[in-house]
């Protein structure tokens, strides 16, 4: 069974940083598209960031481009975010979801983890 852990949420400082991370298990880690979304309070869920079998293969909302990074880590079966110059705006629960290559939707979720950023 595949388990997406998330970690490294918390309160920062506006212009501050943070870095997430989120651990798999029960999968082979290298098959599967990697995403990480957000949702604020009162908001609809929203994509932040994927990165592709090839850890060359990043997207990113045009919100946070340029300030947030999407990298994995093979051996560690690890997916992180890195948020730089945080603004109030990305207060929100982060998720970390996976899905194998091919298919569209993304099968696997983590149970989040909370970033606030404060002003």
């Amino acid at each position: 069974q595949v388990q997406l852990v998330e970690s490294g949420g918390g309160l920062v400082q506006a212009g501050g940083s943070l870095r997430l991370s989120c651990a798999a298990s029960g999968c082979s880690f290298r098959a599967y598209i990697m995403a990480w979304f957000r949702q604020a309070p009162g908001k609809e869920r929203e994509f932040v960031a994927s990165i592709g079998l090839s850890t060359s293969s990043t997207n990113y909302v045009d919100s946070v481009n340029g300030r947030f990074t999407i990298s994995r880590d093979i051996a560690k079966n690890t997916v992180y975010l890195q948020m730089n110059s945080l603004k109030s705006e990305d207060t929100a629960v982060y998720y970390c979801a996976g899905r194998l290559s091919g298919r569209t939707a993304y099968d696997y979720w983590g149970q989040g983890t909370q970033v606030t950023v404060s002003s």
